[in-house]
């Protein structure tokens, strides 16, 4: 079984929504972990949105990154520039993939334009995270 960390700046939103989908698509055949380089607690809003879409994440955590340093890791994950600039080292063979994505929670607007944000980045997420499975696993 692969262990996979999804890294992101806060563990709030992005990494949040990777690691609910990751879970979904690759069901038992991964480990799946999120942290970020700081923990600023899981966004509400995203928790939300992946009930809009029958996903509970509403009992993840924001954890740091330095938890999982005694993991050995398959597959690291960056969702955003800042993680994949600052992540630590691994000493792992993992191999490292990044994508970033829009972070929607600088989504300005009404709550409507907010959460269509949200679910904007949602969708790519989910996207991503299907062919990542396919592709890995």
């Amino acid at each position: 079984m692969k262990n996979i960390l999804v890294l992101c700046t806060g563990n709030s939103c992005r990494s949040q929504i990777a690691e609910g989908y990751l879970r979904y698509f690759a069901g038992d055949r991964a480990n799946i972990y999120s942290a970020g380089i700081e923990t600023h607690g899981v966004n509400p809003k995203a928790i939300a949105v992946m009930a809009d879409d029958g996903i509970d994440i509403s009992n993840h955590t924001s954890n740091n990154v330095n938890e999982y340093l005694g993991i050995d890791f398959d597959l690291v994950l960056t969702v955003c520039d800042n993680a994949q600039e600052n992540c630590p080292y691994f000493p792992t063979q993992a191999k490292k993939l990044h994508y970033n994505f829009p972070d929607p929670a600088k989504a300005t607007g009404t709550p409507e334009e907010v959460m269509t944000e949200f679910k904007r980045v949602r969708g790519m997420i989910k996207d991503y995270c299907q062919e990542l499975v396919n592709a890995e696993l």
